[in-house]
């Protein structure tokens, strides 16, 4: 059972609306490396660890995942309110304006939206952990390409905490891997699936 505490885990306060941010920083909400996609994997997998202490590092990350998709949402909308039809015409915002006003909608930046396919529950404690630690990878790779694009300090800052947070959960689920690998009772635990043959 989760706890929700009212307020963002860090604070987003944009005050120039720009859609032509908005149109490559929604993948973060919805594209393939998002945190949509991230809150979604950790939680699932987290039922097929072997050891408690991976369930709980999965269901930490994997809660923190939906603060993230929580604050990219807020970066969203504080970009999209209060825009001008010049400002979306402008910025090319015409085609997600016409199905989705100034809504968050969970897609990729290339406009195609969110799809579970995106990501992998395996049932494979080696195999999910190795997949999450290339998702975090992913993920601050993202971000990085969006700090290269981004100009406003206001955008700038919340971005930056989110990329920060990613290389701690790639060092978090590098040191569970790690543990898992320790405690099987094989030394060969890439020939077998320790959720599941021991």
């Amino acid at each position: 059972m989760w706890t929700y505490e009212k307020r963002l885990e860090y604070p987003v306060n944009i005050k120039n609306p720009n859609p032509a941010m908005a149109k490559f920083i929604i993948s973060q909400v919805g594209g393939p490396d998002g945190e949509l996609a991230a809150s979604q994997r950790y939680l699932s997998q987290r039922y097929s660890m072997p050891y408690n202490e991976a369930k709980a590092t999965l269901t930490d990350v994997g809660t923190e995942e939906l603060a993230h998709l929580e604050m990219v949402s807020a970066i969203i909308h504080q970009l999209t309110k209060g825009m001008t039809m010049e400002q979306i015409k402008a910025a090319g915002f015409e085609t997600y304006f016409v199905d989705h006003t100034a809504g968050v909608y969970p897609q990729a930046a290339a406009g195609f939206p969110f799809d579970a396919l995106s990501f992998a529950v395996k049932g494979d404690a080696i195999t999910d952990l190795v997949e999450d630690m290339a998702a975090e990878q992913k993920a601050r790779t993202t971000y990085d390409n969006i700090l290269r694009m981004v100009d406003d300090p206001d955008v700038i800052d919340p971005i930056r905490y989110l990329r920060e947070r990613e290389v701690v959960h790639f060092q978090r689920f590098g040191e569970t891997l790690r543990n898992v690998q320790d405690n099987l009772n094989s030394t060969n635990f890439y020939a077998i699936n320790p959720s599941f043959d021991l």
